[in-house]
């Protein structure tokens, strides 16, 4: 209980340091032109296709395994002629 006063009492603290001005500034770094939904459609682009080209690199370098010995191969049809 102690320990929970002391965390609330230090939070309101803070809060009341804290200077509400520096929170309006911050949009003056967001600088929005013609540029920026362009930007946002590369990312996505980027984003959306490399999952694509990863998948089909490995598709290409590891190809379906199929059984190296002929054994391995007839055995499922020997148990079917049975």
């Amino acid at each position: 209980m102690m320990k929970r006063l002391v965390s609330l009492v230090g939070f309101a603290l803070l809060a009341l340091q804290t200077n509400t001005s520096l929170a309006v500034d911050s949009y003056r770094y967001l600088h929005v032109s013609i540029e920026t939904p362009w930007m946002i459609f590369l990312f996505l682009l980027v984003a959306v296709f490399v999952p694509w080209i990863l998948m089909l690199v490995l598709m290409w370098r590891r190809p379906e395994q199929k059984p190296t010995d002929e054994t391995d191969a007839a055995t499922p049809a020997r148990k079917l002629e049975r």
